[in-house]
C-alpha cells in the first residue's frame, strides 16, 4: 500500500513541476543573460517614477532570473516584498499577454504604467496606447492567460 502512495505522489509531483515552472515564469530575453527586465530597477518605477537603469553591484536572483537594482535601498525593498514590486507577466508585454489566447513580447523599459499598485510593461508606445484604451479588459485577459503562454508563442 506504501509503495502505492509513493508512486501516486510521485506522479503528482511530476505533473505539477510544469504549472511551478511556468508560475515563476520571467522575461529575460534581448539582454544576453538572466537579467529580468533588461537590467532595469523595477522598485525604481515605484519610488522615482520613472525607468531607471540597476546595477551589477545591486543584485538577487528571484524566480529564475537576476535582478538588478540602482541602490542598496531598492534592492532591499524588493528582498522585502518581491511581489509587490515585480512587473506583471514576468515582465513580458502586458498587451501582448491580453492577444487573444495570448503571446509573449519583449518590453521597451521605458514603456510602463503602474494601475492598482501593479507595474505593466509594454513593447513600446504605440502598443501601450492600445493596452491603456482596453487596459481593464486586456488585465483580465492576460491574468487568465499567464502564465501558461510564457515561452509557447513569442511576437518577432
Amino acid at each position: 500500500m506504501k509503495k502505492i502512495q509513493l508512486l501516486v505522489l510521485a506522479l503528482a509531483w511530476l505533473v505539477a513541476l510544469p504549472a511551478l515552472a511556468a508560475k515563476d515564469a520571467v522575461n529575460t530575453k534581448g539582454f544576453g543573460n538572466s537579467a529580468a527586465i533588461k537590467g532595469y530597477d523595477t522598485v525604481a518605477y515605484f519610488t522615482q517614477s520613472k525607468a531607471v537603469k540597476g546595477s551589477d553591484e545591486f543584485t538577487t536572483q528571484w524566480h529564475g532570473a537576476t535582478w538588478q537594482f540602482s541602490s542598496q535601498a531598492n534592492l532591499d525593498l524588493f528582498k522585502g516584498n518581491p511581489e509587490k514590486y515585480a512587473p506583471q507577466y514576468g515582465g513580458y508585454c502586458a498587451w501582448a499577454m491580453a492577444d487573444g489566447d495570448g503571446r509573449t513580447a519583449g518590453i521597451d523599459p521605458d514603456v510602463w504604467h503602474i494601475h492598482e499598485g501593479k507595474l505593466y510593461l509594454n513593447y513600446n508606445r504605440n502598443v501601450q496606447k492600445e493596452w491603456l484604451s482596453t487596459k481593464l479588459a486586456d488585465i483580465k485577459v492576460a491574468d487568465r492567460n499567464y502564465p501558461n503562454v510564457t515561452d509557447v508563442k513569442e511576437y518577432n
